[in-house]
């Protein structure tokens, strides 16, 4: 059996009933995650689903943890996990799903796989200038990481993975778990001929002919926090590391000072600096009131 889990916050109501109306029709089973701070009812538009209400924002990771569980309860053998800013075609998950079988039963040690991403805001496939590609064959590439809307999980393996780092709150969640997957000698990999739009990041901005992402101020304060705290893993690639503090001065610059919130972001970037420094986790609220 596929499940899924539908991760919300505050969402664009058309654009989410949309995604729940796609993954219902190809899933036995559907979680609906809300991190908002009030409830929604989806009930005009599916019949049965599992409705998880977290008004304080558990984050990320944590509402990810308990659809899983959720879903391994009721004897999913796959977990397709999706945010409420994906777009997914009719055909999705039966596309994934049986790339992923047919990879099992060759004895392939793929755990999860995840589409091309086109991005919202661009409207063009959304690619690494550095990650490298793993392996290839057939219709998969394999690669370091993906990011976790679109991604099918073998749920039979997150006994030896282990679940997501809820200490990370959210920037990052999915990186880690695929970076300490393939620690374990399993592999990540990419559909070829699958494509999913996402919107990545909240907005964009150009500077000196470059289009940047531009994070809300908290996700700013998880990122430059997050950084620091993965930089120290030894299972967290080397390039990773290496390209993320290099480009950390940059960021501030371009999500501070070009930004009209400037104080704002940099006050959040410098809270994420120093929490990542001292080795402090969790959700922002508990470090800072």
């Amino acid at each position: 059996m596929i499940g899924a889990i539908i991760v919300v916050y505050k969402p664009e109501l058309q654009l989410t009933e949309r995604l729940i109306t796609r993954v219902y029709s190809q899933t036995e089973h559907v979680v609906i995650v809300d991190n908002s701070p009030e409830p929604h009812d989806f009930s005009s538009i599916i019949e049965h689903y599992d409705y998880l209400h977290f008004p304080d924002n558990i984050g990320i990771a944590g509402a990810h943890n308990h659809g899983l569980r959720l879903l391994l309860s009721k004897g999913c053998e796959y977990g397709v996990l999706l945010d409420q800013d994906s777009q997914i075609t009719s055909d999705f998950v039966f596309r994934l799903s049986s790339l992923l079988i047919a990879a099992k039963s060759l004895k392939h040690n793929i755990v999860a796989i995840g589409p091309r991403i086109n991005c919202s805001f661009t409207d063009k496939e959304q690619k690494s200038l550095i990650q490298r590609e793993v392996f290839e064959y057939d219709e998969l590439v394999g690669v370091t990481q993906i990011i976790a809307s679109g991604m099918l999980i073998d749920l039979g393996l997150l006994d030896e993975i282990g679940f997501k780092d809820e200490t990370l709150f959210i920037d990052g969640v999915d990186h880690e778990w695929c970076w300490r997957a393939r620690s374990m000698n399993l592999q990540i990999a990419r559909a070829k001929k699958v494509i999913m739009q996402h919107r990545l990041g909240d907005s964009r901005s150009k500077f000196a002919g470059v289009t940047y992402k531009v994070g809300s101020p908290i996700r700013l304060y998880y990122q430059f926090r997050n950084i620091l705290l993965l930089s120290r893993r030894s299972y967290v690639p080397k390039y990773w590391k290496v390209r993320c503090l290099f480009f950390m001065p940059f960021r501030f610059f371009l999500n501070s000072v070009m930004q009209s919130d400037r104080r704002l972001r940099a006050q959040y970037m410098l809270r994420g600096l120093y929490d990542g420094l001292l080795g402090k986790k969790g959700a922002y609220h508990i470090h800072w009131h």
